[in-house]
């Protein structure tokens, strides 16, 4: 009977270690396989037969060991590898891989499945599912604002790939930047008339020059001189400030001058010295002075000319952004800045004739001395636009910042611009993102985003409890515990890669030599059993 045991010890070894092979040539198989987690096995003896029980050690004699002789071995278990395999980047935004322990919720035919393979596509009716079986991943759907629900109840991802925006219509303009401390004043303040007129001009005759005159507001207008002569060495000087229309704004007026016929200098204004003219008309900040008194009249060609404010270029900071109306037509809206006096500036909104109407579209901000703002005025902007083309009148709030934030004013260069704007045309969804946290953004054609569902995981207590069914499938057994079902991120410690997959973690090298070390276990318990039949034989033999 003891060849016997030999003999089934050494089948033993055979069956376990063809066990193992099946394993190890499963592991081989799927090398290449997306989200495949290998496996191992252990061996553990089996009963042993007792040939002598031990004895207990006395005062005359020592104690005895039991004698015992094994019965061969069996599978102790097959346990799944669940180690991080590598990534493959795909390019495609809907191959998912997992980094953490999470496995992926499908459900297929009112089934749930568990996958760590992230080969997906949207079908026909935009449902998220897996490429091979059509399994759909669970998660959650976000509402028509973009908001996920609370909360791990799973329900099908859907995307509708035709899909819009509604046009929205801008109501909040946030703007930032610095205004130079040191920047000259906008509106012109001097207008000095330079040059000659040549004395032999028949009466009649005229000789003026024009110069651009701004307000306070940085708006333009025409300042235009012109002398007509009336009689010898005297003239009729008419000045006219118009607006960019050729409206006049301030004159004309007409004044009489007369040069000395010796030197050429100017004589007399209306009968008095001549001196600078102030212009101004405070509705439209102007105010600046009109100095024509160096003008000369002699036997030289004519050569009118003027400068203003020394040339100097007047201190308009403008920026601008693309608004939209409820209809979502786009329109480009500037706001104006312009200095008054220090510390003190102005604002002013304008847009394209075409585009409509503003209304409310100017105001002041002031500084304090450390640059930061002290006062806006009128608080909050609001300006009210009404667009041409049928879209309902709006209001605007211009948010010029309180404080350091926004618009500030130091001695850095003068630059604003608009920080954001919350209004947009209608746009179809052009592409979607899926980022680490399982979120799938849509990208629409306006350029904005928008959450449109978020992707669940679910981890195990124990992973090697889950029952493998093909097909990268796991379902859950009496010895896995219950799912747990959350947010990808810290709730689960699993997160998500979008455009690659996760690959098999079967080590090849490992493998071969397990293969190795189950192929001469494999051997040696053959030879096991080659001897104990031999051995068997050679009993039989005893009797012939």
């Amino acid at each position: 009977m003891s060849l016997l045991n030999s003999l089934f010890s050494g089948v033993s070894g055979l069956k376990n270690h063809q066990s193992m092979m099946d394993v190890i040539s499963n592991n081989i198989a799927n090398v290449n396989t997306i989200g495949y987690k290998g496996s191992r096995v252990t061996f553990s003896d089996t009963f042993n037969k007792i040939l002598r029980y031990g004895s207990n050690p006395s005062d005359t004699s020592g104690g005895t060991n039991t004698f015992q002789i094994g019965l061969g071995m069996k599978l102790s278990s097959v346990d799944r590898n669940w180690t991080q395999g590598t990534f493959e980047g795909t390019g495609i935004s809907t191959d998912l891989a997992l980094r953490g322990k999470g496995l992926f919720v499908l459900e297929n035919n009112g089934e749930r499945f568990y996958s760590r393979a992230g080969t997906f596509i949207f079908d026909a009716e935009g449902r998220l599912v897996n490429s091979q079986n059509g399994a759909i991943v669970q998660g959650k759907v976000a509402n028509s604002e973009g908001i996920v629900p609370p909360g791990n109840y799973l329900e099908d991802v859907v995307v509708d790939s035709n899909l819009r925006l509604p046009a929205v219509a801008t109501t909040d303009i946030a703007w930032g930047g610095n205004l130079d401390s040191s920047s000259s004043l906008t509106r012109s303040e001097n207008f000095l008339q330079t040059g000659n007129i040549n004395s032999a001009l028949a009466v009649g005759d005229t000789a003026s020059n024009t110069n651009t005159i701004y307000d306070e507001n940085g708006n333009e207008y025409s300042f235009i001189v012109t002398y007509t002569k009336t009689a010898a060495n005297t003239y009729d000087m008419t000045y006219d400030l118009q607006d960019e229309a050729g409206t006049s704004i301030v004159g004309p007026t007409t004044v009489s001058v007369a040069f000395d016929g010796t030197t050429g200098e100017m004589l007399t204004m209306n009968g008095n010295p001549p001196a600078a003219i102030s212009i101004t008309d405070a509705s439209l900040g102007i105010n600046f002075s009109f100095d024509p008194t160096t003008v000369t009249q002699t036997t030289n060609s004519t050569t009118l000319a003027s400068t203003v404010d020394a040339n100097r270029t007047p201190t308009i900071v403008t920026g601008s952004v693309t608004v939209f109306d409820s209809l979502g037509s786009p329109h480009t809206f500037t706001v104006k800045f312009t200095k008054t006096s220090n510390n003190n500036w102005a604002w002013n909104c304008s847009l394209p004739t075409a585009s409509g109407v503003l209304t409310g579209n100017s105001g002041t901000i002031s500084f304090n001395p450390d640059g930061s703002i002290a006062t806006v005025s009128p608080t909050p902007p609001v300006v009210t636009f009404t667009p041409n083309g049928g879209a309902s009148s709006q209001n605007i709030v211009l948010n010029l910042g309180e404080g350091f934030s926004g618009i500030t004013q130091t001695s850095s260069s003068s630059v604003v611009s608009a920080l954001s704007q919350n209004g947009s045309a209608a746009a179809s969804l052009s592409n979607i993102n899926i980022d680490q946290y399982g979120y799938i953004v849509g990208v629409f054609s306006n350029g904005q985003s928008r959450p449109l569902a978020q992707i669940l995981v679910a981890t195990f207590p124990n992973l090697n409890g889950l029952i493998s069914i093909g097909d990268n499938l796991f379902t859950v057994s009496a010895n896995s515990g219950d799912p747990l079902v959350g947010t990808p991120g810290e709730t689960t410690g699993t997160t998500i890669q979008s455009s690659a997959l996760e690959q098999s973690n079967v080590d090849l090298s490992e493998e071969f030599t397990r293969m190795i070390v189950s192929q001469r276990g494999f051997q040696a318990s053959a030879r096991v059993v080659t001897v104990s039949d031999t051995l068997l034989q050679e009993i039989t033999n005893l009797v012939r």
